[in-house]
């Protein structure tokens, strides 16, 4: 069946295409039949089922290997002259050149303080939102047992600086990770159809975390919303 791309996010392999039926299918990277770029509007066929894009393929990529092969025949005699300086340079598409899909609770932390530190923006699953709150929670738990453990060593419990650098410690890490967190909690929002406006609700007194406990624990928006297609790994 031919269609057309409708959207397709290259950093998470996920995407929709509007058939010539007039259904939306979705497809994944794994649905390609050759790794290459699919901007919206790009004219496909693949093979429907189930509401999923399978075998898919570019037909304006097809159409223009002939193309290509006759302006390589043409340049063939001038094989001999350089290059022109103004000459666009082939671009790479696929896996090798895209962050890859976190397989473990330890890689969602390491991406939400690294490459997501100040992303507020698309969606982020139960999956990962949990792991980095699990490795965040272990990471503060080591740098309180590290600050005690100095603090002890040093004497501070017998005067009046008391635990000095464990609250030092503590509070550093806090700070770095405050960023990060808050965007872990909005892009959870995201997720399941919600405003990250509403991550302000932890200022309640009380019922806040709880609140925010239960709109982490809601499953994932199985279809795409305004924040983003549907995060890798979540079957629709």
């Amino acid at each position: 069946m031919r269609g057309e791309v409708l959207h397709y996010d290259e950093e998470q392999g996920f995407g929709f295409i509007t058939g010539a039926d007039g259904n939306r299918y979705t497809f994944t990277r794994e649905n390609l039949r050759r790794e290459t770029a699919m901007p919206k509007g790009t004219a496909v066929e693949f093979q429907p089922g189930g509401g999923q894009a399978r075998d898919v393929f570019s037909i304006a990529t097809q159409t223009a290997a002939p193309a290509v092969d006759a302006n390589m025949s043409a340049a063939q005699p001038q094989a001999g002259k350089p290059a022109a300086a103004g000459a666009p340079q082939a671009q790479h598409f696929g896996r090798s050149s895209e962050p890859a899909e976190p397989t473990d609770l330890w890689g969602y932390f390491w991406r939400g303080v690294t490459r997501n530190y100040f992303n507020f923006a698309g969606r982020a699953r139960r999956k990962e939102y949990w792991g980095y709150c699990l490795f965040w929670t272990v990471c503060l738990l080591i740098i309180g047992g590290i600050g005690l453990f100095t603090d002890t060593d040093m004497g501070h419990f017998d005067s009046d600086v008391s635990a000095a650098v464990t609250v030092g410690l503590c509070g550093t890490f806090l700070l770095a990770t405050f960023l990060p967190s808050l965007g872990m909690i909005v892009r959870r929002l995201h997720d399941i159809g919600l405003s990250g406006w509403l991550c302000l609700v932890i200022l309640i007194p009380t019922i806040g975390s709880l609140i925010i406990l239960v709109f982490a624990l809601i499953p994932t928006q199985v279809r795409e919303n305004q924040w983003g297609p549907v995060p890798a790994g979540i079957r629709v």
